[in-house]
């Protein structure tokens, strides 16, 4: 896969590197056990109105919550000692969350755990924060800083973030038939998958090896690739009446179908980054398993009438990437790239 849309047909998995498959199960992340767990928590704790961002009720609007954190990208932080782009990451992770709920970020607070104080990382981990904040039209309202020699080996760096609706800009969230699909790029892997990605990677190379490809001196740069924010999207996604929107995130290309149990043909999505392909190629990753961990190269996903997708494609710097179509399942599914997710 490359920027000349070389690979927008499915790879054969024996034209990959060397050696066994590799799935995000092998490299540690069950993401079926992943859902059932946090199903679990939600039975036992309740669970609120919203999907992708928690809404309360506080009168005349939605007071949203997110939180998020910066997962194992954090070790290749650690391997480059390069704390300075995972601020950025977190505060993406959050409030790409409450865009995708139709809410608008308003407030940060950060937690950042240690095993011991550092104040180099806490520094770097810092100008991060400020930079995400400042891409996303926020404030950062305060934070926590706890050492836990016993409990963490490292670093731990989450976040939560408050947002503000009308009750009437807040997202439906579902999906009709004959809707549209526009899709806006992705600036790399993001900030999931990176348990797979680092274990493919690594398999013959180190982090700190020439990078193969262009944008990047070292592999593990292009690992780094800051989280790109989508907030100057929510004016525009109202303007044009979306009804919801995804953010493809954990679970790849499925986020797709949390906006109804239909089947979205995926047409035309952005190029696949090079950063994927080195991925796939040297964990010998089927592409099915790519799709359904990675963003493959698009990173925000809005559904809305089809009569105003181009319009909305055009006034942002995105794309018709496909349609809704009617559902054969209880579920729903995904076609792209000659795949059935």
């Amino acid at each position: 896969m490359n920027e000349d849309g070389d690979a927008d047909e499915g790879h054969d998995g024996d034209e990959g590197h060397d050696g066994d498959e590799l799935t995000y199960a092998d490299a540690g992340v069950d993401i079926e056990a992943s859902e059932a767990a946090t199903a679990a928590l939600i039975g036992m704790v309740g669970e609120g109105e919203g999907d992708y961002a928690g809404l309360l009720d506080i009168g005349d609007r939605y007071l949203a919550l997110a939180t998020d954190g910066v997962g194992t990208k954090l070790l290749v932080a650690e391997a480059l000692s390069d704390y300075s782009t995972v601020g950025i990451d977190c505060i993406a992770m959050n409030v790409n969350d409450l865009v995708a709920a139709g809410v608008r970020p308003v407030a940060f607070v950060d937690y950042l755990a240690v095993d011991e104080p550092n104040e180099t990382f806490a520094e770097q981990v810092g100008e991060g924060l400020a930079v995400g904040a400042e891409r996303a039209d926020i404030e950062l309202v305060g934070g926590e800083t706890a050492v836990m020699p016993e409990v963490v080996r490292g670093l731990d760096l989450a976040g939560t973030c408050a947002g503000l609706a009308v009750k009437d800009a807040v997202f439906d969230g579902r999906a009709e038939p004959g809707d549209a699909l526009v899709g806006w790029a992705s600036s790399g892997i993001h900030s999931n998958g990176l348990t797979l990605a680092r274990e493919a990677v690594t398999r013959e190379h180190a982090y700190d090896d020439p990078c193969p490809f262009e944008g990047y001196e070292v592999l593990g740069e292009a690992l780094l690739e800051p989280t790109r924010i989508y907030t100057d999207l929510l004016d525009p996604m109202r303007d044009h009446g979306v009804r919801g929107a995804a953010h493809v995130t954990g679970g790849g290309w499925t986020n797709l179908t949390r906006l109804g149990a239909h089947r979205y043909v995926v047409e035309d999505p952005f190029d696949v980054q090079p950063v994927f392909e080195f991925v796939r190629s040297e964990g010998n990753v089927p592409d099915e398993e790519m799709y359904r961990t990675f963003n493959m190269g698009t990173g925000f996903v809005a559904v809305l009438e089809s009569d105003a997708a181009e319009s909305l494609a055009v006034a942002t710097d995105g794309r018709v990437v496909g349609r809704v179509a009617e559902g054969d399942g209880e579920d729903g599914s995904v076609s792209i790239r000659g795949l059935e997710l």
